[in-house]
């Protein structure tokens, strides 16, 4: 078996072993990497393991930040997308190259969201819950199947003069900067979400939330083999009065059973959150999200994570920025968050 770093010539090969292959999600797809790549201005790269033909992959991204630091992440910008691979013995290797890899580029470590863990890599398993459970069969079924106190909140929502549309790209960017503007959190370039769409196509899509015109609430959402993840959502204050989230993810749970889709997954939240509790009073059961790490020569690894108390009056101060401001200086931050 050989691992090397991929070519373009390899795209089908990857594509094909991406499809046929039962782990893989939407952040091993090629378009993933590269559209993150060039939202972000990062690099993106791929390792392949081959014998006979390929069997195994690892998607990689090169994140370099004058504030975060440099690793190599795998998948950049996602909650999963680590080594997708055949056997063991091919997770180790790609895992070995990936080392080797951040060696001759200088940089500090690697950092694995899911797929094979190697054997020695620090884990993580405490951090993040993922949330996933099946859609119902119709919107009457649906709402049965969530628990009574938001299911409450969902009729609220559903007996407001609420509209939904699809595929405003603008209303989602600027529901979703205010959104993390308000959470401390600086927002990502919007050439990111463009990549995103633009790459995906018709996997990808966004669901916004208007009353009186006025958009509300927005999310932008991965399709991938009958799978929906809302991946990039928020609203705006007025949001929690007119329960424009609550509807939206209703909504979306209705119009992702119009494209065939049979599970959703509501994407990772930190545990002990709100986040998270708000998933699951949807009745969704939070599973730990089992990430593995490491650096080289014993350096510390980087710290991303906005809860992290050396960060929480970087995080009060940026809540109180005009928006224009943290929409100007977001993306400079942000892009290197990976």
């Amino acid at each position: 078996m050989h691992v090397r770093l991929a070519t373009p010539d390899d795209d089908a090969a990857i594509a094909a072993y991406v499809a046929g292959h039962a782990a893989a999600t939407a952040f091993h797809r090629l378009e993933w990497g590269r559209a993150v790549a060039r939202g972000c201005g990062q690099k993106a790269h791929v390792l392949v393991a081959e014998g006979e033909e390929l069997c195994g992959i690892l998607p990689l991204t090169e994140l370099h930040s004058p504030l975060f630091g440099r690793a190599l992440a795998s998948s950049g910008f996602a909650v999963g997308g680590g080594i997708l691979a055949d056997d063991e013995a091919t997770g180790e290797a790609l895992a070995a190259e990936a080392l080797a890899m951040a060696a001759r580029l200088s940089v500090p470590g690697v950092e694995l969201r899911g797929g094979y863990l190697p054997q020695g890599w620090d884990r993580d398993d405490t951090t993040y819950l993922g949330f996933v459970r099946d859609l119902a069969d119709d919107d009457e079924a649906e709402l049965l199947a969530i628990p009574r106190k938001q299911r409450a909140e969902v009729r609220k929502a559903l007996g407001f003069e609420l509209t939904t549309d699809l595929g405003d790209r603008d209303a989602h960017y600027h529901v979703y900067a205010t959104s993390v503007r308000n959470l401390g959190t600086p927002v990502f370039p919007k050439a990111l979400f463009a990549e995103v769409l633009d790459a995906f196509g018709d996997d990808a899509d966004i669901l916004t939330v208007r009353r009186d015109g006025v958009p509300l609430a927005s999310v932008l959402s991965l399709y991938h083999r009958g799978i929906v993840m809302p991946y990039w959502g928020g609203g705006t204050a007025d949001a929690r009065k007119w329960r424009a989230n609550d509807l939206m993810y209703f909504a979306l749970m209705g119009h992702a059973r119009a494209r065939a889709c049979t599970r959703f997954d509501f994407g990772r939240s930190k545990a002990g959150t709100g986040a998270a509790a708000f998933k699951h009073n949807w009745g969704f059961e939070g599973q730990p999200l089992v990430y593995a790490s490491k650096t080289l020569d014993g350096r510390p690894k980087r710290s991303v994570n906005p809860l992290d108390p050396k960060y929480s009056l970087q995080v009060k101060l940026w809540s109180k920025l005009p928006l224009a401001v943290a929409n100007r200086l977001g993306p400079m931050i942000a892009r290197g968050l990976g």
